[in-house]
């Protein structure tokens, strides 16, 4: 592969990949854009539930200068919708990516990353404005971001049709990556795969996936550790569905039904559905075929090695960005002590967990405790074992701990995503942050995740099995902002 026809002319950057040649912008301090190359073929018809195919190859230049479609999806609830940014881009070819450049010529062998985005398995998408690559291209770095099938497509489990169609559409992209990124000024044998959320889930999956082996050699897990669900969770949501539409739970019958019925389907089952508390839910189950064995165990396991550097972290305060816009935080603080006594359950601590937690936060009430403790449960202890098991690679662990200017989220799950990406100045950033965000924290942070891609090192300490994280925000960033709220998330 080649830089082929490096501009056509009008200014517009021209690359060659292995399907054929794509055109696409000129962007930002010199950079070129390209959104929306396919990397597999559309999956409709036969191919909606089928492991991804490889695209159709297209004669002349394809334009690439717009985001692709979206994956098909259903929205966030109303309360969601006001600080989670998820655009929809209509069209069939959602297995899709975008790639930001500074540099878009075979030579130059830059340091690659590779974003899978959240949203619980069932939304988001590689067109949410925050996510865009500028900053990182600005910077060194090709930027790459996916698409994938989400909800029931990507991971509604059949008995006639392979698991993890999600997962299986990103080692396909990362095959990409690794056969065509050095057309684009990447370098393949530098790259780094990082995520948010479910996102980060994914990734804690590929790293422990057969299949995805070589594909990528650094990996960033935010707010997000690996598991698999259990086959029956993920086996109710289609058979919820199937009720619904009166239908065999097969992938043949759901193939059979038009996809805005699918779409209602699974917009009722999800209103049904509470995952953070266990019950049915769309995710990465294990499966011979893409993930043999439970990922947090097998990556735990010591007499495995690690060698890809690990950067993990969380956010001070993930769980107000579950329970504080629907009025969870109210109810568990009039709940009560059951609130603490449940909460502890879930997460399988002791009492002496609970009073070291109080004695630690002192004066906060039952939501805030038990918020604490189900994060422990489903973040900070397993990617604190992570990290304490990865040997002979470091693990490198984080904080984030700014608090939004939005009354009621504080330092919120998905904050630190305008940090990380520096787009504050976008105005979907400020959904969740609010105003006056501080332009040097997303320096420092941005400036940490482009050196662990160039280096395998973000600029601390490695975690030694003990001890806190690196933090980056707080209180003392915060001290002397004056009181903002935007609009209260609390009802």
């Amino acid at each position: 592969m080649s830089a082929d026809d490096a501009d056509d002319g009008r200014g517009r950057p021209r690359v060659r990949t292995a399907a054929g040649v794509v055109e696409g912008r000129t962007g930002p301090v010199g950079t070129a854009v390209f959104l929306g190359i396919p990397y597999a073929a559309p999956p409709v018809g036969a191919l909606r539930f089928a492991a991804p195919a490889p695209p159709a190859a297209w004669d002349g230049a394809l334009d690439v200068g717009a985001y692709g479609p979206t994956a098909p999806k259903v929205p966030y609830p109303d309360t969601f919708a006001a600080l989670l940014p998820d655009p929809v881009v209509p069209g069939d070819g959602c297995l899709n990516l975008n790639v930001w450049t500074p540099d878009a010529s075979p030579g130059a062998r830059l340091p690659v990353m590779v974003w899978i985005h959240g949203g619980a398995h069932t939304r988001g998408s590689s067109a949410v404005p925050v996510y865009d690559g500028s900053a990182f291209a600005r910077d060194g770095i090709v930027l790459v971001s996916v698409n994938f099938r989400l909800g029931v497509l990507g991971y509604g489990l059949f008995p006639d049709a392979p698991a993890n169609r999600g997962l299986l559409d990103q080692i396909a992209s990362l095959e990409w990556v690794r056969d065509n990124i050095g057309a684009f000024g990447g370098d393949p044998d530098r790259v780094t795969v990082f995520g948010e959320s479910a996102g980060a889930i994914s990734i804690g999956s590929l790293l422990a996936a057969p299949r995805a082996a070589g594909l990528f050699h650094r990996a960033v897990l935010q707010s997000g550790a690996p598991e698999v669900l259990p086959r029956p969770r993920v086996r109710a949501m289609v058979r919820r569905m199937a009720s619904l539409l009166k239908v065999d739970a097969t992938a043949a019958a759901f193939t059979a039904t038009p996809l805005p019925d699918l779409l209602a389907a699974q917009a009722a089952v999800l209103r049904r559905s509470g995952p953070l508390l266990g019950g049915p839910a769309f995710g990465l189950v294990t499966d011979p075929g893409t993930i043999p064995a439970d990922p947090l165990d097998a990556l735990c396991d010591t007499a495995v090695s690690g060698e890809v550097p690990l950067l993990l972290g969380w956010t001070r305060d993930e769980y107000r960005l579950w329970l504080a816009p629907t009025g969870g935080m109210r109810l568990l603080d009039r709940m009560g002590p059951l609130a603490v006594a449940l909460a502890r359950a879930r997460s399988g601590k002791d009492r002496a967990a609970v009073r070291a937690l109080r004695a630690a936060l002192p004066g906060v009430g039952p939501a805030e405790l038990a918020g604490q403790l189900l994060t422990d449960r489903l973040l900070r202890d397993p990617l604190r074992r992570l990290a304490g098991s990865r040997r002979p690679a470091p693990s490198y662990l984080y904080e984030f701990g700014w608090p939004s200017g939005i009354e009621g989220l504080g330092a919120c799950h998905a904050l630190e995503l305008g940090f990380v990406f520096d787009t504050l100045a976008v105005p979907e950033a400020a959904w969740l942050a609010g105003p006056d965000t501080p332009q040097t924290l997303a320096d420092e942070m941005h400036a940490a995740w482009v050196r662990f891609a160039v280096t395998g090192d973000p600029g601390w300490a490695a975690w030694n099995g003990d001890g806190p994280p690196k933090v980056f925000g707080g209180p003392e960033l915060d001290a002397g902002r004056a009181p903002v709220v935007t609009r209260q998330v609390l009802p």
